[in-house]
C-alpha cells in the first residue's frame, strides 16, 4: 500500500508515518507539506490512500476532495481538519471519503481511527454517529449529545466529568461545547445555560 501524507506540521506527519508502518509495514509512505505538490504526484504516481489537512494553506476544502478523486479515482482520501462544526463535516463525508478525523482527537481515538481505516473501514467521530437532530420547544435545534452536553453544564459538571457521564474523551466533549456555543450565539458556558433557560432548553 502506497500512503501520501500531506500536512504542514512535520512532527505530526512522522508520527502518523511510524504509527502506519506499526499496522501495515509492508506500506510506502510518502510525506508532503504543500498540496498543490501533493496533486502533481497524484498525476504521476498511483497512490492507495491520501491523508490531508484540509485547513492547509491553499486548500479548497470541498471542492479540493473532488479535485483529488478526478485526478486519482481509487486513491482512499482520509480528511483531516480543525472544524468542529457538524454541517460542515457532513458536507465532506457526503464527498464519499474514507475517514474524517478531527485534529483535536486525543491520541487513543486517533489509533483507533487509523487502525479501522488500514481495515477497510470507514472511520467517522463518535459524536458525528450520535449527532441525529432534536429540537425541544421548536425555537432552537440541537443535537442529541449538544443537548446531553448542555444538561450536564447546568449541573456544574466540568468537562472531566461531562466525558466521563457520557462515556466518551474530553476532546469530544470540546467540540460538542464549542458547537453548543455557536449554535446559542454565545462565548461561553455561563452564557449557554442563560440563554437555553430563556428560550426553554433546559
Amino acid at each position: 500500500m502506497k500512503i501520501l501524507i500531506a500536512d504542514d506540521h512535520a512532527l505530526f506527519r512522522d508520527y502518523l508515518s511510524k504509527y502506519i508502518l506499526t499496522l501495515k509495514p509492508e506500506s510506502i509512505i510518502l510525506q508532503l507539506s504543500d498540496l498543490a505538490q501533493s496533486f502533481k504526484l497524484l498525476q504521476k504516481e498511483k497512490i492507495d490512500m491520501f491523508i490531508f489537512d484540509i485547513d492547509m494553506l491553499g486548500s479548497n476544502g470541498v471542492s479540493d476532495i473532488k479535485k483529488i478523486q478526478s485526478l486519482s479515482p481509487e486513491t482512499k482520501i482520509v480528511v483531516l481538519s480543525l472544524t468542529e462544526d457538524i454541517h460542515q463535516i457532513k458536507k465532506l463525508l457526503e464527498t464519499d471519503i474514507t475517514g474524517y478525523i478531527p485534529r483535536s482527537t486525543d491520541l487513543d481515538i486517533l489509533k483507533n481511527a487509523f487502525f479501522q481505516i488500514l481495515q477497510g473501514n470507514t472511520y467517522i467521530p463518535e459524536f458525528l454517529k450520535e449527532a441525529e437532530p432534536v429540537c425541544k420547544t421548536g425555537q432552537k435545534f440541537l443535537t442529541n449529545r449538544q443537548s446531553q452536553v448542555l444538561d450536564l453544564i447546568a449541573e456544574g459538571k466540568s468537562n472531566k466529568q461531562i466525558a466521563y457521564e457520557m462515556g466518551v474523551s474530553e476532546a469530544t466533549v470540546k467540540l460538542h461545547i464549542n458547537a453548543l456555543l455557536r449554535s446559542l450565539k454565545v462565548s461561553n458556558r455561563t452564557e449557554a445555560v442563560i440563554t437555553a433557560q430563556k428560550i426553554g432548553l433546559i
